[in-house]
């Protein structure tokens, strides 16, 4: 009997997956505690067990400490995904990685509203907080 799941090997490298940089810029509040919400409906990906093309909606909401994100790079570090091979769930949680290393928020939340597939909406939430 196989136990091997068809879905072994296929992300075994996504944390070590070269993305553009996301640039920053000084955060002239850092005294003041605020939010900034952003969000973008063109995000793309390639589903990794079927090669089909995956559409989604991504949230991002974060309050920044020292450094707040340029969104020209982000655009440009989204688009890196429209030739990539990712599931749902690493893709929330290596955008929230990257945005984390980038800017050092205090807090900062993504969530990704994948399109429906096979009658199936799925919704990945994953947030940070300093400690």
């Amino acid at each position: 009997m196989n136990t091997r799941s068809s879905y072994e090997g296929l992300q075994e490298n996504i944390r070590e997956l070269d993305l553009p940089g996301i640039d920053v810029f000084g955060n002239k509040y850092p005294d003041r505690e605020y939010t900034v919400r952003f969000d973008t409906t063109e995000f793309t990906c390639i589903c990794p067990k079927t090669g089909l093309p995956d559409f989604a909606h991504i949230f991002i909401e974060y309050t920044p400490a020292e450094s707040c994100l340029e969104l020209k790079s982000f655009k440009e570090y989204l688009f890196a995904y429209r030739q990539t091979g990712i599931f749902h769930e690493h893709v929330v949680n290596r955008i929230l990685e990257d945005l984390v290393r980038a800017c050092s928020p205090v807090r900062m939340k993504v969530t990704g509203k994948f399109n429906t597939r096979g009658g199936i909406t799925t919704t990945v939430e994953a947030e940070y907080e300093a400690r």
